[in-house]
């Protein structure tokens, strides 16, 4: 069983093409996961697994995958950072303790860095910074930190300063240390030596220490004292400080780098170990009521406490449906009955899986802190919780963005009719802003997404993935007439099919009324031949009028 406070629950997030799913290649790679970095471009990273993913070179959906890293281990989740994609982002901070938010060195702070920063405040997750591509062209990293205050509001601690610029750029100056980690040509991560800060950036180096010092010791007040009496403090003593503040969401760690490039990524490594939060670190979830106001109660990160657990993902892939869920407190063993204190049905837990990225492995346990898969759950969705049967309490609940784009869609024959409706009722369960909807006007199946991309991608997954093919179009308008002034009309009928035939004639006026008044039919025969029970009014599917004689 691993110990709690060396559990790290950490999320990449970032504006898209800022470099996250390389800098989760490289995590990995340098923690031993894998063996051979696969390159976003060629499609072949570890965590893009996706057909649409690795043709498009983008993450579609997020991929969770475990490792480990100077004895701790690291649950890690790499996030899409296109718009469409951003409920990925929102349901994974949910769940996470802290996050890397990564920041493009020309491109500095982008739309979607300040969504998912804002989702990562409403969250509270204590965050460390990693501004990226710094051998880019046009890249500064001192601008993208002025970036950050100025359209974030937030503080930024600079803990590492590049070496070069652009095609020059070698290495990092480590601020805290005063030590210059310069790697070689040949693009190896290991490959690197560690040097004195190089003779031209000194004066800088001495400054960002002096204000990562003074920015530190404010979060221990005696320390701060002594330091104002000459006292310098330890490395020890700084680390303390800084992990403290980052909790806090005082300020946030900043680091530089390039991904790509290998460069800067294992002080990224030690900062996480070093400054983000363990599971038992942050503040716990809210327990709630059925109407989802919180009950005054918490739940407690413990391995000792009732098991409680919240389901923020549910995807279907080539092995069955994975409930993705994060364990808040108590153990979990295969065999186990759990209760969705949604439906208030119990479930029997026969496989669980730690994922990596698309390949499981299997697991006999879990307890608090894990992220982990359960295979073949009936009836959970995404935000529901899971517990103790004996201990039923309620997790606060999601609340996903409504979608703002639709499209009409039908099968290309009438045999795809029914594996349409299978097959977008699976994609509905995993994606909560993916919505469908029969039109009542139309007859158009009406599917609804957060932009073009996020629906041609559903498209795209229900043609390969299930082999229903689509013509796609624009959900048609259904038009209605109304009356805009009073006229008078008769109509005549007459049948003539043997014997003595059918003849009626009826003379009607028809006026507005009130708007939003529906129809009203009144009668005004007087002394007719036509007996009033055989004079019928309805409305038809298009809620037209509809007068007619019973015969």
């Amino acid at each position: 069983m691993t110990d709690l406070s060396k559990y790290r629950n950490i999320g990449i997030f970032a504006h898209v093409d800022a470099g996250k799913t390389t800098t989760t290649e490289r995590i990995l790679k340098l923690t031993g996961k894998i063996h051979k970095t696969g390159e976003v471009h060629d499609g072949e990273s570890t965590t893009d697994f996706m057909e649409q993913e690795a043709e498009r070179g983008i993450t579609i959906q997020s991929a969770a995958i475990t490792t480990f890293w100077k004895d701790h281990r690291m649950n890690v989740i790499d996030t899409p950072g296109h718009v469409d994609f951003t409920v990925e982002v929102y349901r994974s901070l949910k769940v996470l303790d802290g996050g890397i938010g990564v920041f493009c060195g020309s491109g500095g702070v982008e739309p979607q860095s300040e969504t998912n920063w804002r989702y990562a405040d409403e969250s509270g997750v204590s965050r460390i910074i990693f501004v990226n591509k710094l051998d880019r062209l046009g890249a500064d990293f001192l601008k993208v930190v002025e970036q950050i205050e100025n359209v974030l509001a937030a503080k930024p601690l600079v803990m590492t300063l590049p070496i070069g610029r652009e095609d020059d750029f070698v290495g990092v100056v480590d601020i805290l240390s005063k030590k210059a980690y310069v790697w070689d040509d040949t693009g190896l991560p290991e490959n690197f030596e560690v040097k004195d800060v190089p003779a031209d950036m000194v004066d800088d180096v001495d400054m960002y220490h002096e204000q990562l010092i003074e920015t530190a010791v404010e979060q221990d007040d005696d320390l701060m004292m002594a330091y104002m009496e000459g006292e310098v403090p330890s490395i020890e003593e700084i680390k303390r400080c800084i992990r403290k503040g980052t909790l806090e969401l005082a300020f946030f760690p900043t680091y530089c780098g390039s991904a790509f490039k290998n460069k800067g990524i294992q002080l990224i490594l030690d900062a996480v170990v070093d400054y983000l939060p363990s599971p038992t670190e942050v503040v716990p979830q809210d327990l709630t009521d059925e109407l989802g106001e919180p009950t005054g109660q918490v739940a407690t990160v413990s391995v000792d406490e009732p098991f409680r657990a919240l389901a923020f993902k549910i995807m279907d892939d080539r092995f069955g449906a994975l409930t993705f869920i994060r364990i808040y407190s108590g153990k979990l063993k295969k065999g186990d009955t759990i209760l969705n204190s949604f439906t208030g049905k119990t479930e029997r837990i026969g496989r669980m899986c730690e994922m990596e990225a698309d390949e499981r492995k299997e697991l006999e346990s879990a307890q608090a802190g894990d992220i982990i898969a359960i295979v073949g759950m009936k009836n959970v969705q995404t935000g529901h919780t899971l517990c103790d049967p004996k201990h039923e309490c309620t997790l606060e609940a999601m609340v996903f963005p409504e979608p703002v784009i639709s499209i009409a869609v039908e099968p290309k024959d009438k045999g795809g009719a029914e594996k349409m409706g299978l097959a977008i009722g699976k994609m509905v369960a995993e994606d909560p802003t993916f919505l469908v909807h029969t039109d009542e006007d139309s007859g158009q199946t009406i599917l609804r997404g957060m932009g073009e991309l996020h629906l041609d991608i559903k498209v795209d997954i229900l043609k390969r993935t299930y082999g229903v093919d689509l013509i796609v179009g624009e959900p048609q308008v259904a038009y209605r007439e109304t009356i805009t002034k009073e006229i008078e009309d008769s109509y005549t009928h007459k049948k003539q099919s043997g014997g003595s035939g059918q003849f009626g004639k009826i003379d009607y006026r028809i006026k507005p009324g009130e708007p939003n008044s529906g129809f009203t039919f009144t009668s005004t025969v007087v002394g007719g031949n036509v007996p009033k029970e055989f004079i019928i009014y309805s409305i038809d599917r298009y809620r037209r009028p509809i007068f007619s004689f019973k015969t």
